[in-house]
């Protein structure tokens, strides 16, 4: 059997943590800022955990 490759788009956007737990950057904050307020950039800010409907998924395709 192969050795299972990890999908090079996930590797890129998600992480995993020490404990284990998947997290993923939130949408919106790539690109058309400018009318975009303050207030809702800095909701953008940090890193959330994948959802748990997700995580199975995202978990095989980093060969987690």
């Amino acid at each position: 059997m192969p050795k299972m490759k990890t999908h090079s788009g996930a590797k890129k956007r998600f992480k995993v943590t020490g404990s284990g737990k998947l997290m993923r950057r939130k949408a919106g904050k790539n690109h058309l800022m400018e009318h975009k307020s303050s207030r809702l950039k800095r909701g953008k800010d940090g890193r959330v955990q994948v959802a748990p409907a997700d995580a199975k998924q995202v978990k095989k395709m980093l060969g987690k």
